[in-house]
């Protein structure tokens, strides 16, 4: 993103996704639903059809005036979007998808041997590809013609660019391979599973066994290890993906420059999931570690963030990684606490002053995020642990198998529910009906506490050597319809009252109270927004006390 500009950005640090694959946290995103209201765990299903008709960020926009259009992989293409994208509901024009795409999953990497194959690692020769040219080359292209056109008839519009890169395979320009040099990179900081991690929890990366140079190095399952030359390899390639990725929004950040529309053009930047490099013995996405669900969230706000720009000035002036490979980025106001994905719409409408979206599900239109305008405007009041981060993974089964990673609906049978805040990751691995899409409460497949504060990294688990019979009877005094999210918190409470961190402190009480929905809620940018059924209030108390007698209502 430039990073060497002279502009302050919002860098916001503990953004989140729902989920940890495309489809199912892109349609979040942008509907500002989480999964188990869209229903898609897999890539097989329309929200639209198998959840509810439900409003999307550029169907709002579009709803106000703004003329929309989407350039590569923003909903995710197929039967997720209706194989329209979403069109005419949310876009002006037909989504544009570039058409050196159809290339992507052939064998068009050049082996040792002279022939193509359809390998993870595809640095080529951009001349040699069909048309000269790769898909993030084409879709910054046609984006960057769409600005031009939009530029001189002053009419609102939002554009929305899906970059393909660092996704795999790696193909990308073999230029950017230079910047990373092999015999700098290093393995990950934790590569071996971790002892005390729930077999239900760990994601065999099948996608990446099946390229063909993964497949000769004979790599068991389903815990590998792959050889450490290659590791470092992979490591180095998917570091190039993001710099080549990286140019291309570069590229749009100056044409905006050069057509004078930076002082009016709000740019926020995100992506869908992380990605693991070897962390915890794993490989591309589909668990709930952070390392897959944290993601970066960049906001750029004219007159906002920045000051509005003088007359000559360059905002986003263009930085060629190739030739200037080394910058700072110094420039970025840091939010401590957690945001989520599904924040992006409400606080993205609040921006551009379209009408408030009302609280989930009383309305097509709404959101299960928070509108996260107030903490552009006033500073945080220090890391706030009611504000938490949510996510989920399916399972098929409690040991991994070859359709771990990405189970069709119908073969879910676990679901992995995950709760972060600054201090603590909190996932249970829960029995799952794919048919009625409800959870089982008691049927506990596997659970995941992690003290971020001693370990970052989430490799000490430490969920066995707590009271877990106690904390259920506790919990069967919650009323039945007390949401999942409201017993994790509760649970997570429980779990971490008196446990030390390495900053000495100690969480001897811990309580809440319940506020009935009706009651005066706490104002947006503080919790509001982040418990649809219930508002959860600190509040002094003791942890042996009966929970029923400290959660007398809970209405939605």
């Amino acid at each position: 993103m430039n990073p060497g500009v002279s502009t302050w950005l919002f860098l916001l640090l503990l953004a989140a996704a729902t989920a940890a694959v495309c489809a199912p946290s892109r349609t979040s995103m942008l509907t500002s639903r989480r999964p188990d209201t869209t229903r898609l765990y897999d890539f097989n299903s329309y929200w639209r059809v198998h959840s509810g008709n439900y409003t999307t960020l550029p169907e709002h926009f579009k709803s106000e005036g703004y003329y929309t259009m989407s350039v590569g992989k923003v909903f995710h293409p197929g039967i997720a979007s209706n194989h329209t994208d979403d069109y005419p509901y949310s876009w002006s024009i037909p989504a544009y998808h570039p058409v050196s795409f159809r290339f992507e999953k052939q064998k068009m990497c050049k082996g040792e041997d002279g022939r193509l194959h359809a390998n993870l690692l595809c640095a080529v020769n951009v001349t040699e590809q069909p048309g000269g040219t790769l898909p993030d080359l084409e879709s910054t292209d046609e984006a960057v013609r769409l600005l031009k056109s939009r530029a001189s008839d002053g009419a609102p519009f939002f554009l929305a660019v899906g970059f393909h890169k660092p996704h795999i395979p790696f193909r990308i320009p073999q230029e950017y391979l230079s910047l990373y040099p092999l015999d700098k990179m290093t393995l990950a900081p934790d590569p071996d599973v971790p002892k005390r991690l729930p077999p239900v929890a760990y994601n065999p990366w099948t996608d990446v066994r099946k390229r063909e140079d993964v497949q000769k190095l004979n790599v068991s399952f389903p815990y590998g290890p792959i050889p450490k030359d290659f590791q470092l390899r992979i490591r180095q390639h998917y570091y190039a993906a993001v710099s080549y990725m990286d140019a291309q929004v570069g590229r749009l950040l100056a044409t905006l420059d050069a057509l004078g529309l930076t002082d009016s053009t709000m740019v926020v930047f995100t992506s869908d999931h992380g990605w693991s490099l070897g962390e915890h013995g794993e490989w591309a996405k589909y668990s709930n570690f952070d390392v897959v669900t944290r993601v970066p969230l960049i906001m750029f706000v004219p007159g906002v963030t920045a000051p509005h720009s003088s007359p000559g000035e360059s905002t986003f002036p263009f930085i060629d990684v190739l030739t200037q490979p080394e910058y700072n980025f110094t420039n970025a106001r840091v939010i401590q606490n957690t945001v989520e994905l599904v924040d992006v719409f409400p606080t993205l409408s609040s921006l551009a002053s379209l009408p408030e979206l009302k609280e989930c599900p009383e309305v097509k239109l709404c959101t299960e995020g928070r509108n996260l305008t107030k903490t552009f405007f006033q500073p945080e009041k220090g890391k706030n642990p009611d504000i938490m981060a949510f996510s989920q993974y399916p399972r098929p089964s409690d040991a991994p198998q070859n359709n771990s990673d990405l189970p069709d609906l119908q073969d879910i049978k676990v679901m992995g529910y995950s709760m972060r805040n600054w201090a603590y990751r909190y996932t249970l691995w829960l029995g799952f009906n794919p048919r009625t899409f409800k959870v089982n409460l008691t049927d506990v497949h596997g659970g995941e506490l992690y003290m971020l504060e001693d370990d970052p990294r989430q490799d000490d688990n430490v969920y066995e050597g707590l009271d877990h019979v106690m904390l259920m009877k506790k919990m069967a005094s919650l009323p039945p319809d007390a949401s999942l999210r409201t017993r994790m918190r509760l649970q997570l409470h429980y779990h971490t009252a008196g446990l030390k961190t390495n900053a000495g402190t100690k969480h001897n009480e811990v309580g809440f109270s319940i506020a009935h929905p009706k009651d005066k809620r706490p104002t947006t940018g503080d919790m509001g927004g982040q418990e649809p059924e219930a508002i959860m209030r600190g509040a002094a108390c003791s942890l042996d006390e009966n929970i029923n007698t400290r959660y007398p209502v809970l209405l939605r």
